[in-house]
């Protein structure tokens, strides 16, 4: 008969006396606490007013919410739970439990201050080495947002049901002056039926209006190109003493669209194409990476499905860092972000760039991988020397590290930290949300970096 280990759960526990105890040495819990009770917390302490009952402790709050993303636990009814049955979020909350609400709105409330502890852990970095800073890649990914995309409406379709329940109401009250009520379905009140329709054409009436108002901006933005352009061909014409060929650029109209959108659940979300195809709502969610380090240098969210427009703002945030981390000498991007505009803005604020302008053959000839270009001119534009630098041998092996760094953070932030959605709503809110999962990635990334 084979003899085991006695069962006894009425055995008493012989846990440690402190906290201190409970975690190993090098825990990322730890290290997280470690650099956040070091870091200038002083904006979020002074915003309590001190009535009322005594509240957490910011730095315990800040740790525990960036603890969770680093640990794909999210939720803050989650994180709750976890104070009492996770030993790494009860070292972190001092054997304490604060409930979901208070978590959440810390969360919400804290979302701009996010951002200076956010650029304090980069400094934080760069004190300890990890990085020179000098080369960093751009890249963006789409991440759900807090909505449906089945929740969304279109213009079109919004006149179509305001005018189908704008009917309805107009039988309901012919129903309702009758006196004996003799068409009246049994169980049926004719005045929730109308409240319930009025409730309705309300929220239509209120999308409709949002949806003219981007359509406003849109007509903003494309009657400004359309006159350049206009402009560009009038100064081509007297150029040349002839009429211009070619069609005339065609003006825009002020009028939304039948398929304009808004989605009724997150109006500041954007239906966008995603990865193996299909389309969703989202955000669009862009990271400043350094090749290095691996750590996120800017976290920035945009409704824009396209990457175009995006460099700029990123270089923007870049040149924003303090002294050591605003300065790159390159910077990386794949073909979405290829413009000559972009290039001009990239040289102008001093940093190469490598900006792929087509997609690369995936089995080039091997001769390729020893060719160097013939030498630029000095007369090359922006453009034509971007180009030189991608085809030697130097601007290769620089582009590559692109796959090797901002891609594999974007995966392992979706597949490890399993961060595929966001769990606020708004533009502001999603943005401080994505600044916390940078936040945390980051941090995980250091515990590593400090035993390399």
């Amino acid at each position: 008969m084979p003899n085991f280990r006695s069962i006894d759960r009425d055995r008493p526990l012989e846990l440690p006396l402190s906290l201190q105890d409970w975690l190993p040495a090098g825990h990322l819990a730890r290290y997280i606490v470690e650099v956040v009770e070091a870091l200038d917390l002083s904006p979020l302490i002074q915003a309590y007013a001190g009535r009322g009952s005594l509240p957490y402790h910011p730095a315990m709050m800040l740790s525990l919410l960036i603890y969770g993303y680093a640990t794909g636990c999210y939720s803050s009814r989650k994180i709750e739970l976890a104070t009492f049955d996770s030993v790494a979020f009860r070292f972190i909350a001092c054997n304490q439990h604060p409930d979901h609400d208070t978590l959440a709105t810390f969360r919400k409330r804290f979302r701009v201050e996010f951002e200076a502890v956010f650029v304090q852990v980069l400094e934080v970095a760069h004190a300890h080495q990890f990085s020179r800073f000098g080369q960093v890649s751009l890249d963006g990914t789409k991440i759900h947002a807090n909505a449906s995309r089945h929740s969304a409406l279109s213009y079109g379709h919004a006149e179509a049901i305001e005018a189908q329940l704008k009917g309805e109401v107009q039988e309901l009250l012919a129903l309702a002056e009758q006196a004996d009520g003799r068409n009246v379905a049994e169980g049926m009140s004719i005045p929730e039926e109308l409240q319930r329709r009025e409730a309705r054409l309300a929220a239509i009436a209120e999308a409709k209006r949002q949806i003219e108002a981007r359509a406003a901006e849109r007509f903003a933005r494309e009657q400004a190109a359309y006159e350049a352009k206009l402009a560009a061909r009038a100064a081509k014409a007297a150029a040349r003493g002839r009429k211009p060929g070619g069609k005339a650029p065609k003006a825009p109209s002020p009028e939304p669209r039948a398929e304009d959108q808004i989605n009724l659940t997150d109006a500041e979300s954007r239906i966008m194409h995603v990865a193996g195809g299909g389309f969703e709502q989202c955000y669009n969610a862009q990271a400043v990476v350094d090749t290095a380090s691996m750590l996120v240098m800017v976290a920035q969210v945009t409704q824009a499905g396209n990457d175009k427009e995006q460099v700029a703002p990123l270089i923007e945030g870049v040149q924003a860092l303090p002294e050591g981390l605003n300065h790159p000498e390159d910077v990386i991007a794949d073909n979405g972000y290829f413009s000559e505009h972009n290039v001009e803005v990239c040289e102008a604020a001093g940093i190469a760039p490598l900006i792929a302008m087509k997609r690369d053959e995936h089995h080039p000839h091997w001769s390729e991988r020893f060719s160097e270009p013939a030498a630029v001119t000095l007369e090359a534009t922006p453009v034509e020397r971007m180009a030189h630098r991608l085809k030697s041998r130097v601007g290769r092996a620089a582009y590559a590290l692109r796959k090797q760094t901002v891609e594999p953070v974007f995966g392992i932030i979706k597949s490890v930290m399993g961060f595929r959605q966001f769990l606020t709503r708004g533009l502001q809110n999603v943005q401080g949300e994505w600044t916390l999962v940078c936040l945390a990635w980051n941090l995980k990334r250091m515990a590593v970096l400090r035993l390399a």
